[in-house]
């Protein structure tokens, strides 16, 4: 096993090479831009509150402060202010390598022996001399160990930044957690780990020379940050138009890679995820998402699907995927849970979606509105007699969906249900089925079909476009593969779909995935 893992591991550095190189000079970039800004600010700084001690308590808790928020939170918080990609992340980064900077170049300068800064008065020295030729010589050793601390902080915190759009080896890590692969995930950790270690090495060696002439190697450090940040500059043409993909479906058959092949659809882009993509496409910072057909911010947003005149995207019927040991062992809950099925059609779903993804109803809300209107929702049974756990992925119409499940199994049933939602990706989903951490979740058969069974398809294997026979091969394969069972189909279809502000589709003539190439390639 462990063999396999490096062989795969190996193979996936060959073939990905060129990407990994790219994006490790880019969180280079990052880091180092960033760094760069810190020492800037944090330096002359610290250099200031030596002379005025009583501050320092309160700016340098108030960095400290700032280093607590948690980093995902704060790139969430910049993005209104900054959009995405390269600012905010270059703003949070900055925010995280302040303290340990601004920390060590008080203490270094107040740790300088006050004996020998009396003898420099002594010699005639101005106050802007000791600074210069005492005190900092004197204290860079531990000024240094700040620099070096932040790097490392930079290099790791870094790879979050693929979560808005600015790229690095995050893009793999977060590709890999959506689509379960630890190769994918090693590939982007292995990297930063190994650029943490290199450039904390580096830094060391320079700390270790003579630091009379402390002011040439300062100048060295920025110069190399500083070009280190021109690694930031995209090497390739970039495309008319901008999109920005999810890890899922950059590395999906049914995505990117089926883009690429089927329509030749070559477009600049960049990783980001599910939750901020859609405001960064109404904020402009973006013209092409992946995306759900039915996701209600695409009403909500003023957005467009395009047509998939090629059809690459098969049909996603949305329907629960349950164990069968799970319904041998409670045998109402198919019953129970098909008693959504025909119950929501695209546009009831894409109204839900409105309702959580704009409106900002909570989903439990949303569905217990649903069941009322139905005339399916009953009070919870008051005597529990087991325990059922529903999983979902991490969107608003997973989070519907379960609520739903939820709502009626502990109506219809003497159960109690746990839901754990935001699991991850389609294979975390899955996963977790497997292996018993949950019974049940939401599915979709076209996802079932391409992500999880991956059947050798050629041109000729047009069935892959009709619901049904998709349906009953996922169903059957499913059951004979590992005792799974998909329930009655719930009623519509959520299908992948690229998407575009409707103002701009509409006023550069696109109107289908088609369009879109020809459009790219002129």
């Amino acid at each position: 096993m462990k063999s396999n893992f490096l062989i795969e591991l190996f193979r996936f550095f060959q073939a990905n090479s060129g990407k990994i190189l790219e994006q490790t000079l880019v969180h280079t970039g990052i880091t180092f831009l960033s760094l760069l800004l810190s020492i800037l600010v944090a330096l002359p700084l610290g250099i200031i509150l030596s002379r005025n001690p009583r501050w320092a308590s309160w700016v340098i808790g108030f960095t400290a402060i700032m280093q607590t928020i948690p980093s995902i939170a704060l790139l969430g918080l910049m993005i209104p202010v900054l959009g995405i990609g390269l600012k905010p992340a270059i703003f949070a980064l900055f925010i995280y390598a302040l303290l340990p900077i601004l920390r060590n170049t008080f203490t270094g300068i107040n740790q300088v022996d006050p004996s020998i800064k009396e003898s420099a008065l002594a010699m005639g020295m101005t106050p802007f001399q000791i600074l210069w030729k005492v005190e900092l010589p004197l204290a860079m050793p531990v000024i240094m160990a700040g620099i070096r601390t932040a790097t490392v902080i930079n290099v790791g915190v870094a790879t979050l930044a693929a979560y808005i759009g600015a790229g690095g080896l995050g893009e793999f890590i977060f590709g890999g957690i959506s689509l379960n692969n630890p190769v994918m995930m090693v590939g982007g950790a292995a990297p930063a780990a190994l650029l943490a270690v290199l450039l904390d090495f580096l830094l060391s060696k320079l700390e270790r020379f003579n630091l009379r002439n402390y002011r040439n190697w300062i100048s060295f450090l920025f110069l190399f940050i500083l070009l280190g940040s021109f690694y930031l500059i995209p090497q390739s043409s970039k495309t008319k138009l901008f999109a920005g993909l999810t890890p899922e479906f950059f590395g999906r058959k049914d995505g990117y890679q089926g883009l690429l092949s089927v329509y030749k659809l070559k477009v600049s882009h960049v990783i980001i995820s599910d939750a901020i993509m859609y405001t960064a496409i109404r904020d402009g910072f973006l013209d092409i998402i992946s995306g759900y057909s039915t996701d209600g911010r695409i009403r909500a947003f003023h957005l467009i699907n395009l047509l998939d005149d090629k059809h690459i995207f098969p049909p996603y019927q949305a329907a629960p995927l349950i164990r069968e040991s799970t319904l041998s062992e409670h045998p109402e809950l198919e019953k129970v849970l098909n008693l959504l099925s025909g119950k929501i059609n695209d546009s009831i779903m894409t109204d839900l979606n409105y309702q959580v993804d704009y409106l900002k109803m909570d989903p439990e809300q949303v569905a217990l509105n649903f069941l009322k209107k139905e005339g399916l929702f009953r009070e919870k049974q008051k005597s529990i007699q087991g325990r059922i756990i529903i999983g979902t992925k991490i969107f608003s119409e997973q989070y519907i969906l379960s609520a739903i499940y939820a709502s009626l199994i502990r109506g219809y049933t003497h159960l109690e249900v746990i839901t754990k939602t935001g699991l991850g990706g389609t294979q975390v989903c899955f996963g977790a089925l497997l292996n018993h951490q949950i019974d049940l979740y939401p599915e979709y058969s076209g996802t079932g079909l391409l992500v999880i069974l991956k059947p050798e398809l050629g041109e000729k294997d047009t069935w892959i476009q009709n619901p049904e026979k998709v349906y009953d091969y996922v169903q059957k394969e499913f059951e004979n593969r590992w005792n799974i069972k998909w329930l009655k189909p719930i009623g519509f279809n959520n299908a992948y779909s690229l998407i575009m502000r409707r103002d701009q589709a509409q006023r550069e003539r696109i109107q289908s995935i088609s369009d879109l190439s020809i459009y790219l390639k002129n």
